[in-house]
């Protein structure tokens, strides 16, 4: 009689950072979906919970949580609710930024205290803070993974994007430094960097189709990267593919960072 072997459960995920239908973490969760994860999602406040509980229902059994990243009660609370749920985790994708409108309109040098110390915290140190309440799970799973989700605005000067690019700065230096330290426990922590894209983040930051016109022109491509685009480079980083690069910011943006002109 032919031994039946046991099957791997499905993959668990937890997806942070979806506000609509064009998040690119929308997108990234409907990829590792078809692929069979099991996802939880997080919201940042009441205003976004109905389009994220919205888009979730249409996936198999989800969970959706309140969490606003700058309280450490409701992170912890995400962590408690997945292990009851799932047992474990696999892997959890990042895509949280914020800054104040009027930090990104005025010149650099204008931006106030707080404006500076929100804008990191919320792009920057909050991958750092589930990064450290995601790690006893992730270190149970094969292939433990975590991506966030950056912009070239951390390398180089882009009008109207401000203290914006000082948090993507910092939050691809977090990458670094957690992939160092996580490394040993068998997690692998990396960033895409995409080029631009219509979502709601992107609509504040004012002259934003200027920039899309100027990655068409002069991409290699010769055009626009798309939602779809960085879901395919994500199931790549999340996916076995992926076991031996960590710490790493892949350029998902038609090659326009390699130009110079």
């Amino acid at each position: 009689m032919a031994v039946k072997l046991p099957t791997l459960p499905s993959r668990v995920g937890l997806i942070i950072g979806v506000a609509n239908k064009r998040s690119l973490a929308w997108s990234i969760a409907q990829a590792v979906s078809l692929e069979g994860a099991s996802l939880a999602f997080t919201y940042q406040n009441e205003r976004l919970r109905e389009n994220v509980e919205k888009l979730a229902g249409g996936l198999a059994d989800p969970l959706v949580l309140p969490c606003d990243l700058n309280d450490d009660a409701q992170i912890d609370a995400v962590f408690t609710a997945i292990e009851e749920k799932y047992h474990g985790l696999d892997f959890v994708v990042h895509s949280a930024a914020f800054a104040e409108r009027e930090a990104l309109s005025k010149p650099f040098s204008e931006t106030s205290r707080d404006a500076f110390r929100t804008s990191l915290e919320v792009s920057a140190y909050s991958l750092v803070a589930v990064a450290r309440r995601a790690a006893p799970l992730l270190a149970k799973s094969p292939s433990a993974r975590i991506l966030t989700l950056s912009f070239l605005g951390s390398e180089r000067v882009f009008p109207n994007y401000n203290v914006m690019g000082v948090a993507k700065a910092a939050l691809e230096s977090s990458v670094r430094y957690l992939a160092s330290e996580f490394g040993p426990r068998g997690i692998r922590v990396n960033a895409i960097s995409a080029g631009p894209v219509k979502t709601l983040a992107a609509s504040g930051v004012s002259g934003f189709s200027d920039f899309l016109k100027t990655y068409e022109q002069r991409a290699p491509i010769g055009r626009n990267i798309t939602a779809a685009d960085v879901a395919e480079a994500a199931l790549f980083l999340l996916g076995p593919a992926g076991r031996a690069i960590t710490g790493q910011v892949i350029m998902v943006d038609g090659g326009y960072s390699i130009m110079g002109v």
